[in-house]
């Protein structure tokens, strides 16, 4: 008689039927719709910003993986990276900086600590805090779109401290959920960025909590220190952060509860950065330091396996 033949593997037992492939071709897929916005609004250098990070990316990755004596995967991983890493960097950033960014992001960020699965820190936000650290006056000079209205506005970024906008506070809110401003490549369309998350959360490859309690925290924070809060939530590299950095399965919590301590502390950390340090932008930065809290959090916001009960103590 013929012996059924048993799989014996570790969690989760359940498949539904996504290879980490698909899941990867999907968030590329969904960062088409603020890529895109990205090559309208700021012209066709944006493309070489972002093939050449993603082509970077991805030969970085092969290189080590050989170095390693590993297999090299294409699982969409590299270009993911390289797509982010493209994405949150000024319009016009010269392209050796890129390829810089975009290695350090695969090298270092991720490869060093042992590839998918066991970096600590998000790697396309590790490139960008690398490259702001290393070239501060590039990561800081932008350009407004062609098609902006010059006489409404001063200053390249929402967030900048010498931003003035002339006209009524609806147009201003307009500007920001198209697209059409100043500020990283991929940033500046809430609209687009918005079309993008509703793709991953129809495949369920990403849970409300983080970017729900991330965007909530920062509002509810930016309103206690007297802030607009719309404003707030529109400008900067917010939208991007909560639904593509933040929700990062590898650097972020693994439980519900968890997901919303997370969210609620990078929200916290955003608020506190905008308003009480020199950096008019504080998304990057709060995902990093609360990724290096994840595994505390991990650790202490467990859930309670079935039928668990606490052993008694003898009198």
């Amino acid at each position: 008689m013929e012996k059924d033949n048993i799989l014996i593997s570790h969690a989760p037992h359940i498949w539904r039927g996504f290879s980490t492939s698909k899941i990867m071709y999907i968030v590329v897929a969904a960062l088409l719709f603020p890529t895109a916005a990205g090559i309208y609004f700021f012209g066709y250098y944006a493309i070489y910003i972002i093939l050449t990070s993603i082509i970077t990316a991805v030969l970085t990755e092969f290189v080590i993986k050989k170095l390693r004596k590993k297999k090299f995967i294409m699982d969409g991983s590299a270009v993911i990276t390289g797509l982010l890493v493209a994405l949150i960097l000024p319009p016009r950033m010269p392209l050796w900086m890129v390829v810089l960014g975009a290695f350090f992001s695969i090298a270092v960020a991720k490869e060093a600590f042992g590839g998918l699965g066991y970096n600590i820190f998000n790697p396309a936000l590790a490139g960008r805090a690398f490259l702001s650290v290393c070239f501060p006056t590039e990561m800081t000079t932008w350009v407004l779109p062609p098609h902006f209205n010059y006489d409404a506005v001063t200053g390249a970024t929402p967030l900048s401290d010498n931003f003035v906008y002339q006209a009524d506070k609806l147009s201003l809110y307009k500007d920001l959920f198209f697209g059409n401003r100043g500020g990283s490549l991929g940033e500046t369309s809430a609209m687009l960025i918005l079309i993008g998350a509703a793709v991953l959360f129809i495949f369920r490859i990403i849970d409300w909590k983080i970017p729900a309690f991330y965007i909530g925290t920062v509002a509810l924070g930016s309103l206690l220190m007297g802030k607009d809060v719309l404003f707030q939530v529109l400008a900067g590299g917010l939208m991007i952060g909560a639904f593509f950095m933040a929700t990062d399965y590898v650097t972020s919590p693994v439980t519900g509860n968890g997901r919303i301590i997370f969210g609620v502390g990078v929200g916290v950390l955003t608020v506190l950065i905008r308003n009480f340090s020199n950096m008019p932008e504080g998304v990057c930065f709060s995902i990093l330091i609360m990724n290096a809290f994840t595994p505390l959090i991990d650790k202490y916001v467990r859930i309670k396996p079935f039928g668990f009960q606490k052993k008694k103590k003898n009198v």
